[in-house]
């Protein structure tokens, strides 16, 4: 999105009416590089209404994500291990900006954000949807000196503290899917994908992405059920929520090289959506079939199948639920 564009956008962040002179008068631009860059806010996907008489608006406005207002919000050991908030208006990819810090230096605590991703990634090589300013796309770095032994059911353990945060937030009927998915009424709410650079026995730095659904409306498409914040509450801070999902993961990622999953599996099974369901798990062009029986304590899925449990591993595997429409 070009400057002019976001200044424009910042006129309209208030949720009031602003006519197109006023709007141009403001920021120095005639009436109608006004509208040229009001149909690119539309073509984004932002909800620009158009009144005759009143102008233009952002119904409920609009919050520009804010290291500052982050950083207020931050608890203060949070706070102290974020080396780094580096944030975008617009960016190929958060994981792939961290993963390319962790390139060139030691990465730990740096943390990413923008507003806008034009190749967001999702698990399996798939794309993420990332609309600007609807939404939260975060990416964390951290440190681990156990190797990848010490990652199992770590994105598991994410998705637990994000959905605390959300519950925080007043949101009902969060729950998870395995292994990295974060539901809202069954639908998909956000996601966890998780990328390791370093020694898979030593010292390995992991980038924890998350995205979350704030905003989202049905201008974008997306080739699966999914959910937005904004559903049920209609004033949600994405820098405030963030704050509050650094403040709760910092913690977990602090004492996890030490205690692993297992302090995590009974909170990750109270929140599962789909215990007790027939699922298929997908690898490549095959498929299994059993009933989800919850996690064992390195995050891998329980499955019965025919009466036998048996454990799934995340992977290059996809669950898929036999009696969703």
């Amino acid at each position: 999105m070009n400057p002019l564009t976001i200044r424009v956008l910042h006129s309209l962040s208030d949720g009031y009416f602003h006519s197109g002179s006023e709007i141009g008068d403001a920021i120095g631009v005639s009436r109608a590089a006004v509208w040229k860059q009001l149909q690119k806010l539309i073509d984004a996907g932002l909800d620009v209404e158009c009144v005759k008489g009143k102008g233009y608006r952002l119904e409920g406005g609009f919050e520009f994500l804010n290291k500052g207002l982050i950083a207020s919000h931050l608890s203060v050991e949070s706070s102290v291990a974020i080396s780094e908030i580096d944030l975008h208006s617009e960016i190929e990819s958060t994981n792939l900006q961290a993963m390319k810090r962790i390139s060139e230096t030691s990465a730990r605590g740096y943390l990413c954000l923008s507003e806008y991703q034009s190749a967001g990634k999702g698990r399996r090589g798939r794309d993420w949807v990332s609309p600007f300013g609807h939404n939260i796309y975060l990416s964390f770095v951290w440190e681990f000196d156990g190797g990848a032994s010490q990652l199992e059911g770590l994105s598991l353990a994410v998705g637990v503290v994000v959905a605390e945060a959300l519950n925080a937030l007043g949101l009902e009927k969060v729950s998870l899917k395995w292994p990295n998915d974060i539901l809202l009424n069954g639908r998909k709410l956000g996601g966890i994908l998780l990328e390791m650079s370093g020694d898979p026995a030593g010292v390995c730095q992991v980038v924890i992405g998350i995205g979350i659904n704030v905003r989202m409306n049905k201008r974008h498409e997306i080739d699966q059920p999914w959910a937005s914040i904004a559903e049920q509450l209609t004033e949600v801070s994405r820098n405030k929520l963030i704050a509050d999902i650094l403040s709760r993961l910092i913690p977990m990622l602090k004492e996890y090289g030490g205690s692993g999953f297992s302090s995590y599996q009974e909170p990750w099974e109270s929140l599962d959506a789909h215990r007790g369901r027939l699922v298929d798990i997908l690898s490549g062009n095959s498929s299994l079939e059993g009933v989800a029986s919850g996690v064992y304590a390195n995050g891998a899925l329980r499955l019965s199948v025919e009466g036998i449990e048996r454990p799934i591993y995340g992977g290059e595997v996809s669950l898929r639920v036999r009696d969703d429409s």
